[in-house]
């Protein structure tokens, strides 16, 4: 399923935080922060990480992107 970080890059505008912050914060590779940045999949750990250093739950950063299909 389709995952967007929008929610987290959004969360970092209203705190003021930049991405190498982020990534200061959270213990992240850039490798993770690009791969945020195209909204492909991460690891568990690394998106823990990120929640536990802005102090969120999962919800406030990953949304799952619904479907323009029919059906199911």
């Amino acid at each position: 399923m389709p995952i967007t970080y929008k929610k987290l890059w959004k969360l970092l505008i209203e705190r003021e935080m930049n991405k190498g912050q982020l990534k200061e914060a959270a213990q992240v590779s850039s490798n993770v922060i690009a791969k945020l940045g195209k909204d492909e999949p991460v690891a568990i750990e690394s998106l823990v990480k990120i929640c536990n250093a802005l102090n969120v739950d999962f919800g406030e950063i990953i949304e799952i992107k619904k479907s323009n299909k029919g059906g199911k």
